[in-house]
Parts: structure tokens; sequence; C-alpha cells
């Protein structure tokens, strides 16, 4: 399974790496992160997130392909959904804090975002999250 197949992802795979993406949630209509971060080859998916001593609140790292994470060697707790390949939650887990495991059978993508996130957002289980051009990029 490649994320180059029709997916919610499609539009960030067919701009250019310097076009800014948000997460927008489409049942609310809100914002769930304005700076959407792709994590889309095999290096990129495997360092993730544990480079960094925090996850700015703004932001969301996708991680696709992919139906399973780890907190490993992470220093802080994270907001974690699993999404089908339409962009339908599937799974939510909140405030996954360090060296745990995470999995959903089936699930095309994982969101990863600061600890709080989902829920601050409204973010349920059956929601569809959509990759939407964003403003400018942030400096």
């Amino acid at each position: 399974m490649g994320v180059h197949m029709a997916s919610f992802l499609s539009g960030v795979l067919r701009a250019s790496s310097a076009s800014p993406w948000s997460l927008m949630n489409a049942r609310t209509g809100g914002t769930v992160a304005e700076h959407l971060v792709p994590a889309f080859d095999s290096r990129s998916r495997r360092i993730g997130l544990l480079r960094h001593e925090s996850l700015p609140e703004d932001e969301a790292l996708v991680l696709a392909p992919t139906s399973a994470i780890h907190t490993f060697f992470m220093k802080f707790e994270i907001d974690v959904a699993f999404l089908a390949k339409d962009g339908t939650v599937l799974k939510i887990r909140a405030h996954m804090g360090p060296g745990r495991v995470a999995a959903r059978l089936g699930a095309f993508a994982v969101v990863e975002l600061a600890g709080g996130i989902l829920e601050r957002a409204k973010v349920s289980v059956g929601d569809r999250l959509e990759a939407a051009p964003a403003g400018p990029p942030r400096n």
C-alpha cells in the first residue's frame, strides 16, 4: 500500500513541498492543526518525533502509510488519531505517554499532535479529517 494511491492526502502529494497545508475537521469545519508536517517516506516515518523536545500545538505530523506507532525514546505525550484512506478517524489515543505502542488494524495513516489537541479540537471517532491548503508558511 503506497501513499501515492488516492487518499485524503492526495492534494499534499501533488503540491510543491513548499506549499503549507493544514488539517481540518469536516464535521465541525474547525482547524485541528494549522501546520501539517508530512512523513511519507520510510526515513521520515522512522524518525517521526524522536528528535523533538516538544510538539507545537499548531502542528500535526502525518505518517502514511502506517497503522502503528510507538513513543519509545520520546520525551513528551502526544495525541494520536488513526485514519482510514478517506480521512475518517478510526481510533483516538489521547495523551499517549513515552514508551507506549498503539495500532489500529486497517488504518492508512496516523496523525500525531501535542497532547490534548484532539479533545480541544473536538475530534471524535467517525469524523473525517481533511488536508487543506494553509496560509503563508511560518518563519
